[in-house]
């Protein structure tokens, strides 16, 4: 009996030397793949040869902060890379329109410069001006809703209602550019929780983006679901891709670059970003010849 109770005890005993020994073996091992990985030698994460639970599951997590990091690198890289883009954009736009009024300023100094020529470039500089001032004005805003202490006042909207009043306000646009649009908005009353300036601002960017590109007509719709509400806003296009979808809302992009010097590039941007802050979603899509603009809050 004894002899049988210490066989056993030996063998218990090799048992758990044994799997010492491999977890040692393993731990060693995951060292050395962890320490290359960190090192750039490669960019194999690190797996295992010998299984135990406990050791697997931290195999596991170390490989999703392995993920993580990859990501976050990456997210960090584009991140700069769009603000030297966006440093970029935003000096060509500057420099742009101050050229002309620095120019058009020498041509003013100039006694010999007819009433009526002298007119047309104050005009000029006046246009220049304006661009420049909405172009720090929309960059500046967009700073303040990307920060992270952006106040909102949360509220419940009739949105119909706001809708209306918004439209009224681009009736000489739309009439200027012989626009009639097409608008689809429900009598009864949709209503969301959101803030009404924040709103206001996008549907305000939406629509004159719309009408700004539009090719042809603009439409313009208010849906319901059971769980959520859209404000759909499209226009026709015809020099836009299913490429330019992907960059529509990044700052000063620009899809119709025969027609860039109409905005600072910055609305969309703006739009996107009011929409995320108020747990909202602002979609695009291409249908046909048309630009479909998605605006989305839950019920």
């Amino acid at each position: 009996m004894m002899i049988y109770i210490v066989f056993i005890s030996v063998l218990v005993a090799l048992f758990f030397l044994t799997r010492f020994y491999l977890l040692k073996k393993e731990i060693k091992s995951a060292t050395k793949q962890l320490r290359q990985y960190n090192s750039k030698k490669t960019g194999k994460k690190i797996d295992m040869s010998y299984y135990d639970k406990d050791f697997e599951e931290l195999a596991v997590e170390i490989n999703h902060q392995i993920d993580f990091t990859v990501q976050a690198n990456a997210e960090k890289r584009h991140k700069e890379n769009e603000l030297k883009q966006a440093i970029a954009n935003i000096s060509h736009d500057i420099r742009t329109p101050m050229t002309s009024i620095l120019g058009y300023i020498q041509f003013l100094e100039s006694d010999e410069l007819p009433s009526e020529t002298r007119k047309q470039y104050i005009t000029t500089i006046k246009t220049g001006a304006l661009r420049l001032k909405a172009l720090l004005k929309d960059f500046f805003e967009l700073s303040l809703i990307e920060s992270e202490d952006y106040p909102l006042k949360l509220e419940k909207i009739k949105l119909n209602q706001l809708l209306l009043e918004v439209l009224v306000g681009f009736y000489d646009q739309f009439n200027h550019h012989n626009l009639e649009p097409e608008l689809q908005i429900p009598e009864e009353e949709i209503s969301i929780i959101a803030d009404p300036s924040a709103v206001k601002r996008v549907v305000e960017n939406l629509i004159n983006n719309a009408i700004k590109h539009s090719d042809g007509n603009v439409s313009i719709s208010l849906e319901q679901s059971h769980s959520s509400v859209q404000l759909i806003v499209s226009n026709a296009v015809s020099r836009l891709s299913e490429n330019d979808l992907v960059f529509l809302f990044d700052r000063f992009y620009k899809g119709d670059k025969i027609r860039s010097e109409k905005g600072t590039g910055l609305g969309l941007s703006i739009a996107k970003s009011l929409m995320i802050k108020m747990q909202g979603k602002l979609t695009s899509e291409l249908k046909d010849t048309k630009l479909v603009m998605i605006c989305e809050w839950d019920r």
